[in-house]
């Protein structure tokens, strides 16, 4: 399901933004890998991300970033991300069947013509970007 377009020149403060979605397989990450020139394999193979002591395959942290700029764009339609961040604080484990991380936001602060977004990044319900945050221009 698509999250509806919000449009960032309408959102004020403490606006909650709806909880958006995005699953991750491991499709996505070697696809991912691909793209971005890091084939590290603990994000490609599950036995060698299991020798170095990991649950199993994770996410690059740049995907999971690509993930919340992604929800950031769908809350505010076309609106330019002028600053996205957030520490890596957690894996995003992505076993065979797949999972999902999810993204909440609320709109902190605005000015003429920025609006800042606090952001929730969790998977299986462990968050795993500390502090993540976005301005976009309205």
């Amino acid at each position: 399901m698509k999250t509806p377009r919000t449009g960032a020149e309408r959102l004020t403060v403490g606006t909650v933004l709806p909880a958006v979605g995005f699953d991750v397989t491991r499709a996505d990450l070697r696809e991912y890998a691909e793209a971005s020139g890091d084939p590290n394999p603990i994000h490609l193979d599950p036995e060698v991300a299991r020798a170095v002591g990991l649950p199993d395959t994770i996410a690059h942290g740049m995907l999971t970033l690509a993930l919340a700029a992604r929800a950031v764009s769908d809350w505010t339609g076309d609106a330019e991300v002028v600053e996205l961040g957030g520490r890596f604080t957690g894996m995003v484990v992505v076993p065979e069947e797949g999972t999902r991380v999810e993204f909440g936001g609320e709109v902190t602060a605005t000015t003429d013509d920025t609006v800042t977004i606090a952001l929730t990044a969790t998977c299986a319900g462990a968050k795993v970007l500390g502090r993540p945050a976005a301005v976009v221009r309205a």
